[in-house]
């Protein structure tokens, strides 16, 4: 397949238009096999097997600074700022090690148990709220507050900021996508979406000054007690990691919960089933990460060359996994188009493999878990009242609005 031919079945991922249901396009990609792009240094794979033989090979990484691409902008003396800009996300080990293993305590099984007492009387005061209404916006009144509340709780971000840091957190989710990959120019928000980082990051610098002088029990407290008892760890990377798991930590769940319950009421015996046994939520949470996951996609760089199946992958050429193909590809599910919490079998690689393997998967979990088993309990008749609404994000793809009449 030519260049040209495999951009153009890649662009149809940007195209808003396929936002609501991206997953026939995602079928022609994966039909295709690999594509490549030479000129970007790029190759897109979307079966399971290629997806997850990415995420386990030891020469994945996840350091930007490895790609051909930055080193020919630090060259160029043309690479935007945040490129040498340490986060959480786009760490290699030993760093990713270090910092993984200081946060990581604030998500351990038994601190996330602990949090499920809060979490279910959050989710009562929600639906209460709602009960008189006959009819509710899924995200605005249940899916998007919940995880904002838990994740400004475990960080130490007032709760009262919310509405500054959501407008920063939803254009930084959006400058996730690979726009400058597949089309090779730069997104008309780009300016904005770097103000928007440079703001989150200076109010973070400001959050953790205050920290300084009134700690707290919370996760920033906590890994700047890290910092001066004299760990390595640098207020840089107390701001990245705290601006990862602020975006990361509603963003991602949001997505979770809402495709949960659009999935369930489009399959309304789903809803009625669990309604009446939550011991099938935990099925219907992970049924929802393969069939509709809230993170559609994931990047990689080649830190060595790499054999994955039949293609080789260039030294710091980039790989992009197109996770949402990958859940339907039918060698690796039967049945993958359809919605079924009961199949024997469901895999998925929607939290990541490996070093990176997603550190906040069971307060996700535990956060859908009791969302979902209390919201179909409360409203056995709920029925949707008009389509969703998705935002324009296509790697955390997810809705902007949809109402239910309960």
């Amino acid at each position: 397949m030519t260049t040209t031919e495999s951009q153009t079945l890649l662009l149809q991922l940007i195209d808003p238009a396929n936002r609501p249901d991206p997953y026939p396009a995602y079928a022609q990609i994966r039909e295709h096999g690999p594509l490549r792009l030479p000129e970007g240094h790029l190759t897109v794979f979307s079966s399971f097997q290629d997806c997850d033989d990415v995420l386990r090979h030891p020469s994945s990484a996840n350091d930007r600074l490895k790609s051909t691409l930055a080193q020919q902008q630090i060259a160029d003396d043309n690479a935007p700022r945040q490129l040498w800009t340490p986060s959480f996300l786009f760490l290699d080990p030993p760093d990713h090690t270090r910092l993984r293993k200081l946060v990581s305590k604030a998500f351990a099984p038994k601190v996330v148990k602990a949090l499920e007492p809060d979490i279910t009387a959050l989710v009562d005061s929600l639906l209460d709220k709602l009960a008189a209404d006959g009819q509710f916006d899924v995200i605005a009144d249940l899916a998007y507050p919940l995880p904002v509340a838990v994740i400004c709780r475990l960080l130490g971000v007032p709760l009262e900021d919310e509405p500054q840091f959501s407008w920063a957190s939803a254009l930084l989710a959006k400058a996730l996508d690979p726009f400058i990959s597949l089309t090779g120019e730069t997104p008309d928000d780009f300016a904005e979406q770097m103000k928007a980082g440079l703001w989150l990051r200076e109010y973070l610098h400001g959050l953790i000054a205050q920290r300084r002088k009134n700690p707290g029990e919370d996760l920033m407290s906590g890994l700047i007690h890290v910092e001066e008892s004299g760990d390595q760890l640098t207020e840089e990377e107390i701001v990245s990691t705290c601006n990862l798991l602020l975006i990361a930590g509603h963003e991602t769940t949001v997505n979770l919960i809402a495709n949960a319950i659009l999935a369930m009421l489009r399959h309304p015996l789903q809803w009625t089933a669990l309604g009446r046994n939550p011991s099938r939520v935990s099925a219907v949470v992970e049924e929802t990460m393969r069939y509709d996951p809230p993170v559609q996609l994931v990047a990689r760089i080649a830190a060595d060359d790499m054999t994955i199946g039949q293609t080789t992958v260039a030294k710091g050429d980039g790989m992009m996994l197109l996770l949402a193909a990958a859940h339907h590809d039918p060698a690796a599910n039967d049945r993958p188009d359809e919605f079924d919490p009961d199949r024997e079998t469901i895999r998925h690689l929607g939290f990541g493999k490996g070093p990176h393997f997603c550190l906040g998967a069971p307060l996700a979990r535990l956060e859908a878990a009791v969302a979902l088993s209390a919201v179909t309990a409360r409203f056995p008749q709920a029925r949707i009242a008009g389509e969703p609404v998705y935002k324009p994000n296509l790697t955390l793809r997810g809705m902007a609005s949809f109402a239910i009449s309960a």
